[in-house]
């Protein structure tokens, strides 16, 4: 699947839609994010059950700031609309594929029992 681009406009809709999101938060001029990105996208296409998407912080500045994104490039992943990974800088395919694949194999139950235990504290 090709990676898509993300916005403040379409992240809500994408994110309710998406049971895995990654989200590349990158800019044209970044060296690092122009390494990255064919990473991504090849990471993208052997795992089209996924959803990709790269946001520019550049035109989508208001997102990234949400997110703080004050480094790029920056990587979140979300599951079933909870975030679980957000770091900068760019990641090896290996890495990348591992990180997809631990993302896969979690217990999302345990996730949400842990959230709402932190939550009610």
């Amino acid at each position: 699947m090709a990676t898509i681009n993300l916005t403040s406009g379409n992240f809500e809709s994408t994110l309710d839609k998406s049971s895995i999101l990654l989200v590349d938060f990158w800019a044209s001029w970044c060296g690092p994010c122009r390494m990255f990105g064919p990473i991504f996208e090849d990471v993208s296409n052997s795992h089209p059950d996924l959803t990709f998407a790269k946001c520019d912080t550049e035109a989508a500045a208001d997102l990234a700031t949400s997110f703080g994104v004050s480094s790029i490039p920056t990587l979140a992943v979300f599951r079933d609309g909870i975030l679980l990974y957000k770091e900068a800088g760019a990641l090896p395919k290996a890495a990348l594929e591992d990180l997809v694949n631990q993302v896969k194999s979690l217990n999302m139950n345990e996730i949400r029992e842990k959230i709402d235990s932190e939550t009610k504290v």
